[in-house]
């Protein structure tokens, strides 16, 4: 592969951070511009750091000047206005331009599984999925003007070692600890996919500067599918105690009101079985393939949580509030 100038727009997040490592790990040169704060993602060393505000024109235009890139990647862009800056910021200064989506955009609840990148972008009750369909529009809009040369790439649920799947992060895991009930929205049959974000890396990083991609939007997933009631089993045994599960309607938890992100995530998205066709992406990647399966990442999300007190982060109020739910609902 060719040495890339690329840039990160973001770096330290969940998915940007392996895609950062990945990038040079192939080889290419790294430009990471954020806005400087403290991450437990520290960036590796080999990557050039610019301080500057994406959403400020002048403070990114300071901070790069006239430079150009063969790639963008853009983990930073959640709603039209921020996109159409970067398409008039970057026509002309990059050769590819690579904007993270999401797969919450496509039809919720889908009409066919798997997911294909055909599948409608429909996804009537979460802002932040509309949001990104808007985004989505208007970058393929401009690809049709005036060929401006993107990709769009659609993360499903995607994990690191500081991120749990269950609302409230570790106050699930000491809620199965002191031998309380977890939660699982619905019955705990629907089906999940949950990707590790080397694995992602991998394949994101796979499609830079490659001509044929422009215009095209691809998911990148792993191919392992879990019921509800599974992850939370495997999440219990990394944690070395038996997961005891209670099941409550995702629309009764959003009803009640304890949080509205929680509600709305299960509404908009986790409530509907969800799992994924990757064959755009391995046809576009040759030889990739998502490789760790969830039991190995979920012993990384315990470890990484027990060697500092200070992630695990319980959290008294929202355990009450679960009690509540429960009591009511049991």
């Amino acid at each position: 592969m060719n040495r890339l100038r690329t840039l990160f727009l973001g770096g330290t997040g969940i998915i940007s951070s392996a895609c950062v490592s990945e990038a040079l790990v192939a080889g290419h040169e790294v430009t990471v511009v954020n806005r400087g704060t403290t991450s437990h993602r520290p960036l590796p060393d080999g990557v050039r750091v610019i301080t500057a505000d994406v959403r400020d024109a002048n403070s990114l235009d300071r901070a790069l000047g006239v430079e150009t890139f063969d790639v963008v990647a853009d983990f930073l862009s959640f709603t039209p206005d921020h996109v159409h800056s970067h398409i008039d910021r970057w026509a002309g200064k990059v050769g590819h331009y690579i904007f993270i989506s999401s797969a919450s955009a496509y039809q919720t609840p889908p009409a066919r599984l798997p997911v294909v990148e055909s599948t409608p972008l429909h996804n009537p009750v979460w802002q932040y999925s509309r949001d990104k369909i808007a985004c989505e529009d208007m970058l393929v809009g401009a690809y049709r003007r005036t060929g401006f040369p993107m990709t769009i790439v659609r993360p499903s649920h995607t994990y690191d070692r500081t991120s749990l799947p269950f609302h409230g992060g570790w106050t699930h895991i000491e809620r199965m600890r002191r031998g309380k009930p977890v939660i699982v929205h619905g019955d705990g049959t629907s089906l999940w996919t949950l990707t590790h974000h080397r694995d992602f890396a991998g394949a994101f990083v796979g499609l830079f500067g490659d001509v044929r991609n422009h215009g095209d939007a691809f998911h990148i997933t792993s191919d392992e599918v879990l019921t509800w009631d599974q992850i939370a089993q495997v999440l219990g045994t990394a944690a070395g105690v038996d997961a005891n599960i209670v099941h409550i309607s995702s629309s009764a938890i959003a009803a009640a009101g304890v949080d509205a992100d929680w509600g709305d995530s299960l509404v908009g998205d986790k409530a509907h079985s969800l799992f994924f066709d990757n064959s755009k992406i391995k046809a576009a990647v040759p030889g990739w393939q998502a490789e760790i399966p969830y039991w190995r990442g979920a012993i990384e999300i315990i470890e990484w949580h027990e060697a500092d007190a200070a992630r695990r982060i319980f959290d008294d109020d929202l355990d009450a509030a679960m009690d509540r739910l429960i009591s009511h609902f049991r």
